[in-house]
């Protein structure tokens, strides 16, 4: 079977390009791309009209809610909403009920994903036992089971002793760790981050500092066992200089950061809106624009959802007592693309940081529009306007802070080894 992608504007974010011409796949796998001339005939062909056509997205860190919370996701329909965002691959996060800590949950929730999911479904498993800090879980045979990396998700394990034992445990297997960079007691109840704006809502804040104090003991650990280790969201301005060091200092450290904090900024909380709770809470404007430029020069890595579902009941509460989290696998590209029309990041830098780092730093071949990757594709247009109503998103739960928005960039189509998954209707 053989699919000819034709008059496609190609993002091409490892040659760092776009252009128009086409694309060929056959058998499920990129087989050329080319100018507008001399194409080549296919079984089936997709007109373009000049929409972007770019790898498909790879979404380190998403939650889905299975097992134990299927009311706020299940694999069925986070793999729907993946599919309506251009996501092609989801990585998703331990902290279920129970936490995917033993090779028997976790060949559970892979065979849900296998059956429910229209996408990849690449699932990573805790570091600790039930993420309690205290005892490492079975990291062999959880990756023999299928794991792809290894994080206790939100939850810092404050022993340095567990982690450092973790870490090199996981060195000798060459296995990935992904931390949440901070301070513990620092950031233990905040729901803002410090500064006139918290002091005048009255709400429990955190310093920036705590996201630099949690990175550089992660640093210290990392000089020590030689792990390789993933930054899951670094948001501040604070913490970019130890990040820059430690990857001059040869250490093998990536990192990443979460769409809501490219796209929003602390002042985004107004009157006590709870969609705007996510963790690490939203930062100044001033470090929303340093996380923007550590992503052009490639300090930062990697853009992830974060999706964290949460039902409207652990919503609808004081700000400080609600649930932390917002759902972003459909929203995830259309707010990407705010930094792309406000000239931030080009499109192939968007799609570097979405698809292309992600997948080099789990070992994948998707995230590129060169012969013999996957044929996961996303199709596009970058300047559609459109108002997002969450009630139309396909995640169970709905607490995006986009509600209402103004947005500009529809996905047209997305292909999961040249098959659509996702077609716009």
């Amino acid at each position: 079977m053989s699919i000819l992608f034709t008059n496609a504007r190609l993002i091409d974010p490892e040659a760092g390009t776009e252009s128009l011409g086409w694309l060929l796949v056959k058998d499920g796998v990129i087989a050329a791309t080319g100018s507008e001339t001399a194409m080549p005939k296919a079984d089936e062909q997709v007109e373009c009209t000049g929409a972007c056509l770019a790898p498909g997205i790879v979404d380190i860190g998403v939650k889905v809610c299975e097992p134990g919370e299927r009311h706020k996701e299940s694999y069925k329909s986070a793999g729907m909403a993946a599919a309506a965002g251009g996501v092609t691959t989801m990585v998703t996060r331990p902290d279920t009920l129970p936490t995917i800590d033993t090779p028997e949950v976790l060949s559970f929730a892979l065979r849900r994903a296998n059956e429910a999911a229209p996408v990849n479904v690449l699932p990573m498993a805790a570091l600790t036992k039930g993420r309690e800090g205290l005892e490492m879980t079975e990291i062999g045979f959880l990756m023999d089971a299928g794991a792809v990396a290894f994080t206790d998700c939100d939850r810092v394990i404050s022993n340095t002793k567990v982690f450092s034992r973790a870490l090199t445990y996981a060195r000798s297997l060459g296995a990935l760790v992904i931390a949440h960079p901070q301070e513990p007691i620092l950031s233990e109840g905040a729901a803002v981050t410090s500064g006139k704006f918290a002091s005048l809502r009255g709400l429990p804040a955190v310093t920036a500092m705590a996201e630099r104090m949690g990175l550089d003991r992660d640093i210290a650990l990392l000089e020590m066992t030689g792990a390789a280790y993933h930054a899951d969201q670094i948001t501040t301005a604070r913490a970019l200089p130890a990040l820059a060091r430690a990857k001059r200092n040869g250490l093998n450290i990536t990192a990443g950061t979460s769409i809501h904090h490219l796209t929003l900024n602390e002042m985004d909380v107004a009157n006590y809106r709870t969609f705007f709770k996510v963790k690490p809470p939203l930062r100044a404007e001033d470090d929303r624009q340093a996380v923007i430029a550590a992503l052009r020069d490639g300090t930062i890595d990697v853009i992830s959802s974060m999706h964290t579902p949460q039902d409207e009941e652990s919503k609808r509460l004081p700000y400080e007592e609600a649930a932390s989290g917002a759902v972003a696998l459909e929203t995830l590209l259309p707010a990407a693309l705010r930094l792309y029309h406000a000239e931030d990041l080009s499109l192939p830098q968007l799609f570097r940081a979405m698809a292309l780092n992600p997948a080099k730093r789990l070992g994948l071949d998707a995230g590129r529009l060169c012969a013999g990757a996957p044929a996961d594709l996303v199709l596009f247009n970058p300047d559609t306007p459109i108002v997002l109503d969450r009630f139309k998103l396909k995640s169970k739960s709905k607490n995006t802070p986009f509600d209402g928005a103004r947005m500009q960039g529809k996905v047209l189509g997305t292909y999961v080894a040249g098959q659509p998954v996702f077609e716009a209707p």
